[in-house]
């Protein structure tokens, strides 16, 4: 019988359909692929992939190879290729100047690194949770009147925003640029956010908006530093010496965008799979105490990065498929999230898991650094959503992003009952 099963997976699941998993118009239409990442998890867990208008790579779906190739950062590199990104009908590639954490490499990386890492653990972190509070207790209470919204454009992106502009020093009247630049960096492929020529332009624009805006900061945080991240970074060295403008301007950039992107999708991720499956939102009002494990569970599920690349620096090999030097590899995570090897019932939403060795914030040198920020205004988030929130069901289509780096939804309607705020 599970012959037969196989059989009729290979005979199903065809090359054409297997490159679903790089598809932006698939993503956008469907969501993950997950039938794709299970058949080549189970049959070709390395699979060299030619999809159109981008160069060939190596598909790794299996959390073990995953982190192996993660952990070796030598061997493997970000630079070259931060991702993959098929290029639209018409497109060009073009190199635009950016040099930030997420595309250096040992020993740099760890030297830019260290410039905020201090700032970012758990305890740092922690100080922030009373602003985090009441940035999400305003936020509730300005649709509590309500019983229809946009969960996207009216809750879950205002938080994380709001977090990280108040971090960098950035004033409440610019804070929707904040929004719109990270939605056109990220996600410069969708129609509803493209504004230049194709998302190559739509990047540059936004990119040179983000680069004027904070260099006029810099400059004033140069002269009176404050205690905020832009006042850290725009004063930070290494190796004795100041940051380029270039670097300083591309790690502002980066925080800008991961500090509100992928909370905001694992945000709406977690409250659509609170909506699905209602006996675990249960489960959360009836014991709050259950919020860490929660978000943890929110974090798989949603896996909000889909993909990163690296590149061989020499020839190599990964579960017997030879890799030459120079070629990529694209390391999908939500694939890894749901790994028959590694979790037990893993297409089961499950906030009580345990263990949960997710890789939703990666491994190893790049392991995210906003990862306990992200933790915490998760954990607030859905604190408040369990204690406020009576009942919701959505209120009409959800609309996902066009984009095979970054699982985002774009709208979520929902129809809700929210209660006031309690301490």
């Amino acid at each position: 019988m599970e012959a037969q099963a196989d059989q009729v997976a290979k005979e199903s699941v065809t090359t054409l359909e297997l490159t679903n998993i790089i598809s932006g118009d698939y993503y956008q239409q469907n969501g993950y692929p997950h039938a794709e990442w299970t058949y080549l998890r189970k049959h070709a867990p390395v699979y060299y992939v030619e999809y159109p208008r981008t160069d060939p790579f190596w598909a790794i779906t299996k959390a073990t190879d995953i982190m192996e190739i993660s952990k070796q950062p030598r061997l493997w590199l970000n630079g070259p290729r931060l991702g993959i990104f098929p290029l639209d009908p018409g497109e060009t590639p073009e190199v635009l100047p950016l040099k930030h954490l997420l595309n250096m490499d040992p020993p740099e990386h760890g030297e830019y690194r260290a410039i905020l890492s201090r700032y970012f653990t758990p305890r740092s972190i922690r100080a922030l949770e009373p602003e985090v509070i009441k940035i999400t207790k305003e936020v509730l209470d300005e649709v509590m009147d309500r019983s229809e919204c946009d969960f996207v454009t009216e809750i879950s992106s205002k938080v994380p925003v709001a977090v990280i502009a108040e971090m960098l020093g950035v004033p409440r009247p610019d804070w929707p640029r904040l929004f719109r630049w990270t939605n056109q960096i990220i996600g410069g492929g969708d129609p509803e956010f493209q504004e230049g020529e194709n998302p190559s332009e739509t990047f540059a624009q936004a990119r040179m908006e983000v680069f004027q805006y904070f260099s006029n900061m810099v400059e004033e945080r140069k002269k009176h530093p404050t205690n905020d991240v832009t006042s850290i970074v725009a004063n930070a060295k290494v190796n004795g010496e100041p940051l380029g403008m270039l670097e300083l301007l591309s790690y502002l950039l980066v925080l800008v965008v991961a500090g509100n992107e992928t909370t905001r999708n694992a945000t709406t991720g977690g409250l659509l799979a609170m909506i699905e499956n209602p006996d675990q939102f249960r489960r959360l009002k009836a014991e709050p105490e259950i919020i860490k494990s929660a978000v943890e569970e929110i974090v798989r599920w949603t896996s909000p990065v889909i993909q990163f690349a690296r590149t061989a620096t020499e020839d190599t090999e990964v579960r017997g498929q030879k890799i030459r030097k120079g070629e990529s590899v694209c390391l999908f995570y939500p694939s890894a999230n749901r790994d028959e090897d590694v979790f037990d019932q893993p297409f089961k939403f499950d906030i009580g898991r345990n263990p949960n060795p997710h890789l939703g914030f990666g491994i190893g040198e790049h392991f995210c650094l906003g990862s306990n920020l992200a933790r915490l205004e998760l954990e607030v988030i859905f604190r408040e959503l369990g204690k406020r929130l009576k009942h919701a069901e959505l209120a009409g289509p959800v609309e996902r992003l066009r984009s095979s780096f970054v699982g985002g939804i774009k709208h979520m309607p929902i129809r809700y009952k929210l209660h006031a705020a309690r301490d």
